[in-house]
């Protein structure tokens, strides 16, 4: 039996349907059944909160294999969510950890997944730790911009990384909790193609036959806002602070070949993405 906690995310539905093609046995752990309705039937619906320990353990009890994704910048889900799979004896974990965990010295946004990474390791479980870089779906948050305005706020000029397609982060998770001999294993996942966020604007305008103005941030302020408009926690926005700061003196990027020599095939192309989803943009 597998688990996958975050079903109802960018990557989890991904993996929940990744995984209903194969002849694993599957179960999903969700807070509002009613937010599971899309994904495959046959993924066993179990209700719980990694909030609260005590709702975990029919998740957990029969479950060969987990995959972990906390959300937030805390370690109490992961802390709770370990001591459900040792009681329940589960024997691998798949967690979703981040490529920041790399940097020297680790950013913020490093320090909490690094955390979790170690909560693991304490536990004994054996565990793989996969370690992606930013998502190509992250490229959704400009879409009210471009909506409205027909412009792009660029926090990070220069910078360049490889954005990596969900799907992909999601069919690793599926082929390491199917075969023997990834515990241990930690992965770091990237797309094929370094980009700056104009790249990836031109990339967007294409598939939409539209044009898309790309504008600095004016101030650390107005970067952070175009991220999280709404706001967020401190610690959240003054690590995003640091890590656009970091992406814009990164001009030549982290690209990985992982996916390509785990999955056998290169890494979707974010003009790809772009053409599934370019409704969310028009």
């Amino acid at each position: 039996m597998l688990l996958v906690t975050g079903a109802t995310g960018t990557v989890g539905r991904e993996l929940v349907r990744a995984l209903a093609a194969t002849n694993a046995e599957l179960r999903v752990l969700v807070r509002e059944p009613a937010r599971a309705a899309g994904l495959p039937e046959r993924a066993e619906r179990v209700v719980g909160d990694l909030d609260e320990p005590a709702t975990l353990t029919a998740a957990f009890t029969g479950a060969d294999g987990v995959f972990l994704l906390t959300p937030g910048i805390g370690t109490r889900h992961t802390v709770h969510a370990v001591a459900a799979a040792r009681a329940a004896g589960v024997r691998h974990i798949v967690h979703l950890s981040s490529f920041n965990v790399l940097g020297d010295p680790m950013p913020a946004m490093g320090r909490w997944h690094h955390e979790r990474e170690e909560i693991i390791r304490a536990s004994g479980i054996p565990a793989t730790f996969l370690r992606p870089g930013g998502f190509m779906t992250n490229a959704l948050e400009w879409a009210p911009t471009i909506l409205d305005a027909g412009q792009v706020i660029d926090p990070v000029g220069p910078g360049r990384f490889a954005p990596i397609d969900p799907a992909d982060i999601a069919a690793v998770a599926a082929l390491v909790l199917t075969q023997d001999g990834h515990e241990g294993e930690e992965y770091v996942l990237t797309g094929d193609e370094l980009l700056t966020v104009t790249d990836q604007v031109q990339i967007i305008a294409k598939a939409i036959g539209r044009d898309i103005e790309v504008r600095p941030a004016a101030t650390p302020a107005e970067a952070v806002a175009s991220r999280f408009p709404g706001g967020g926690p401190p610690a959240l926005l003054e690590a995003l602070t640091e890590g656009f700061a970091l992406m814009r003196a990164d001009t030549t990027g982290l690209r990985t070949d992982t996916v390509r020599r785990l999955l056998g095939r290169r890494p979707g192309t974010f003009a790809d993405w772009c053409a599934r989803n370019a409704a969310a943009f028009a």
